[in-house]
């Protein structure tokens, strides 16, 4: 947890790849821990093509219930089912925005907000941007993707700044 938090957690991020990744984690993560996710990381990489939509769209029954076999991921078919959806829609943004970030971005109005918290109990669970990405998302096909679910990912693509003012990597990202 140290290591994502220090190298990667808050940092924007400007490749769709890594942006699908995010999504794709996130929506994964609902009810669980975060924690639990990260060790499941290889795992979802392997099993999700590297986190290529491309594939993943292309995803039918057949790989759909090998995935649920695997123990490298979380295996609820909802969940599974949702990413290769979500992986249709995530192309079919690219193809309407010309990238999937020039979309995403939006709705933070191109740039990272920054706030200004001193404990992290002040985070809120989300925002009025977060409930805005997530009845966009959920209108163009995804799911997992509720409002907190969505702040979750603002922070961790970078386009909320959530760390706290005392925090070494606040004024690095």
């Amino acid at each position: 947890m140290r290591g994502y938090h220090d190298q990667e957690w808050g940092v924007p991020i400007h490749s769709d790849r890594r942006h699908f990744e995010f999504l794709l984690l996130e929506g994964a993560q609902a009810g669980l821990s975060w924690k639990t996710i990260l060790r499941k990381r290889a795992g979802y990489r392997e099993a999700f093509a590297d986190f290529d939509p491309v594939i993943v769209a292309r995803f039918g029954d057949a790989e759909m219930d090998a995935l649920l076999h695997n123990p490298g991921i979380v295996r609820n078919r909802l969940k599974i089912r949702s990413a290769v959806d979500s992986a249709r829609a995530f192309l079919e943004i690219q193809s309407e925005y010309g990238s999937f970030d020039e979309y995403i971005w939006r709705f933070t109005g191109g740039q990272t907000i920054r706030n200004d918290r001193s404990v992290l109990t002040d985070l809120p669970a989300e925002t009025a941007e977060s409930r805005a990405m997530s009845r966009d998302l959920k209108k163009r096909g995804f799911r997992f993707v509720g409002p907190t679910i969505c702040y979750a990912y603002m922070q961790a693509t970078g386009m909320v700044n959530d760390h706290t003012v005392d925090c070494f990597r606040y004024l690095e990202v």
